[in-house]
């Protein structure tokens, strides 16, 4: 992956999946960013707090950021987060998509002629918009001079750790991805492995439908929590169909995690919500193997298509 600044240090600025491994890599002043400072309803869980609003970084960094990072957003075609991004693009930044973060970057006009890719539900809808676009398969993310794309929610990780090499080198990165306990990085990526057959359409309807067994699934938040493996954990039981996830604090305040992100208790204080079961993330844990071991737990609650119905979500490949 090319470094398009060719710089050691710069501002980031993103929203959040990827700000852990680049806060953690110690490689860039990095910035967790939303329109407005205040509490951010992540999507399909948890709650962070914002401390940044666009207009503070343009304060902050009026000669722009290096490499700003776009996830999925509820509304892609938002005129504010579309404007700030086209800035800062024409400032000279890279511009990185996550998922369906695509979108954001299709509405902005930063896909002309590009080649791109993104997740494989969103893929055939995607062409037809952006039919100007050169839609890529089988990568797991695709870089196309300073505009990057990726593959579903779990090619943040991989595409995170390209960045990091491109900006310190392999060594740096290897670092990391041992930490997470991933092996390799690369793009490689078998797009066509992933389609929701018959048995998940039932199963996805049947979860729905039988609302009586829904569950609330409690996670227990502490200072200093690993985020990747939060938000993976949160992420897969909130993408059965069958249970939510709920985070918990030491009574109903902020916690601080690892990397400096404050996650907000989505129990308001005094309020009784019944929480089912509580799910308890080691802190030496490493985040790839909590979400194979979460993956798991889902297959014994729910069953095995459930948890199939969710790694494909989440382009996650099974066995």
């Amino acid at each position: 992956m090319e470094n398009s600044r060719g710089k050691n240090k710069g501002s980031v600025a993103l929203n959040f999946r990827i700000y852990r491994i680049l806060k953690r890599s110690d490689i860039a002043e990095v910035y967790a960013v939303a329109e407005n400072k205040g509490k951010l309803d992540m999507f399909p869980a948890l709650s962070i707090e914002i401390n940044t609003s666009l207009d503070d970084f343009d304060n902050l960094h009026p000669e722009g950021s290096d490499l700003v990072i776009v996830p999925a957003i509820h509304n892609a075609e938002n005129k504010t987060i579309i404007h700030w991004i086209q800035n800062q693009y024409e400032r000279g930044a890279t511009i990185v998509g996550i998922c369906d973060g695509v979108w954001t970057l299709g509405y902005a006009g930063l896909l002309k002629n590009k080649h791109a890719t993104g997740h494989w539900y969103s893929k055939e809808k995607l062409s037809n918009v952006f039919s100007d676009t050169i839609w890529i398969r089988n990568k797991r993310y695709v870089q196309d001079k300073n505009i990057i794309t990726t593959t579903g929610v779990t090619a943040s990780i991989p595409v995170s750790l390209a960045l990091v090499e491109s900006i310190a080198g392999t060594k740096k990165a290897k670092e990391m991805a041992t930490e997470l306990g991933v092996t390799h990085w690369d793009a490689h990526h078998n797009s066509e492995g992933f389609y929701l057959d018959w048995q998940q359409y039932i199963t996805a309807a049947k979860n729905l439908i039988f609302f009586w067994n829904y569950e609330r699934i409690g996670i227990s938040m502490y200072e200093g929590m690993d985020e990747i493996s939060l938000a993976l954990v949160a992420d897969a039981y909130s993408r059965t169909y069958r249970s939510k996830t709920v985070a918990i604090t030491n009574g109903n305040r902020p916690v601080l995690t690892k990397s400096g992100i404050k996650f907000v208790s989505e129990m308001e204080e005094g309020e009784k919500i019944q929480i089912h079961s509580q799910i308890e993330i080691p802190k030496q844990k490493k985040a790839f193997d909590q979400l194979v071991h979460t993956l798991v737990e889902i297959e014994k609650k729910f069953g095995r298509t459930t948890k199939r119905f969710v790694a494909t979500q989440i382009e996650f490949p099974i066995d």
